[in-house]
């Protein structure tokens, strides 16, 4: 099967940008699955029912979360109705609304387990995220009941990324990190046949700071005063993201891609 995953989505340009690249992408690349980061989707804080419904009207299969999941109260009610969106599973069990990981059917009838996880390092403090990883990957193991597994680690530390690429290796057909909104140069396939990229990137504008206008950022590092909120950046958004393709009969990947389609990084769509 193919699939895509999209990094945080930063404000409207970023939900833009994703409108006008998704629908040619989905056709030109033949993506059976695709699964965006919506963490940052509602003015840069979280996300809200209408952006969620209207992602999914697009095309997009799965949404995950991270820190800023419950930024936008609605989504604590939404999350229970609406199992395609989901926040990171190491959440503390039976007392967090939604779940951390679910098996979705593509379009190609293959049953594919998106798990969304938080870093421990220099994150909020949330259950382990290796033992909760371990946990969800022994209750839907991949070539029995799930026939790819999409794995979203929304962490800072890049170590910290790194070593759940290398914890997962050989048991999913995708981990890639996400939060920090760079995209790393790294995307490939590990030794046991997992693809693997430190971070996606995000879809927003790069003439900001991770996304947001650039006055506030600065005001606060040069002055360590806080006189405003932050406010995404409007200018045009690069899309970022990764494509895998993986064998139907193991779900291990074949193939690990980086995708950048406009603003100002460097572009980059992988032949189909």
């Amino acid at each position: 099967m193919r699939f895509a995953f999209f990094g945080d989505i930063v404000g409207k340009t970023g939900r833009r940008a994703l409108e006008a690249h998704l629908p040619d992408l989905r056709q030109r690349l033949a993506l059976d699955f695709v699964v965006v980061n919506a963490e940052n989707a509602a003015a840069g804080f979280g996300v809200t029912e209408k952006i969620c419904e209207g992602l999914f009207d697009l095309g997009v299969d799965a949404l995950t979360l991270g820190n800023h999941a419950w930024d936008q109260r609605e989504t604590l009610t939404y999350i229970d109705r609406e199992p395609r969106l989901l926040r990171p599973a190491n959440f503390p069990a039976g007392s967090t609304p939604g779940k951390g990981a679910n098996l979705i059917e593509a379009a190609n009838g293959s049953r594919v387990l998106v798990v969304n996880l938080m870093g421990a390092l220099f994150m909020e403090t949330l259950d382990d995220p290796f033992s909760t990883i371990e946990r969800e990957l022994a209750a839907a193991p991949m070539g029995q009941v799930a026939d790819a597994i999409i794995i979203d680690f929304h962490a800072e530390a890049t170590s910290e990324k790194m070593g759940m690429g290398v914890f997962c290796d050989g048991r999913a057909s995708l981990v890639v990190g996400t939060h920090t909104h760079v995209p790393t140069a790294d995307a490939r396939i590990l030794p046991g046949g997992t693809a693997y990229q430190t971070d996606a990137g995000m879809c927003g504008d790069y003439d900001s700071v991770i996304g947001m206008d650039k006055e506030e950022p600065l005001r606060r590092f040069t002055t360590r005063m806080r006189t405003g909120r932050f406010e995404p950046a409007t200018g045009e958004a690069t899309v970022c993201g990764v494509f895998v393709e993986t064998d139907d009969a193991t779900g291990l990947a074949l193939r690990c891609e980086p995708i950048r389609i406009g603003g100002q990084l460097s572009g980059q769509i992988p032949q189909s």
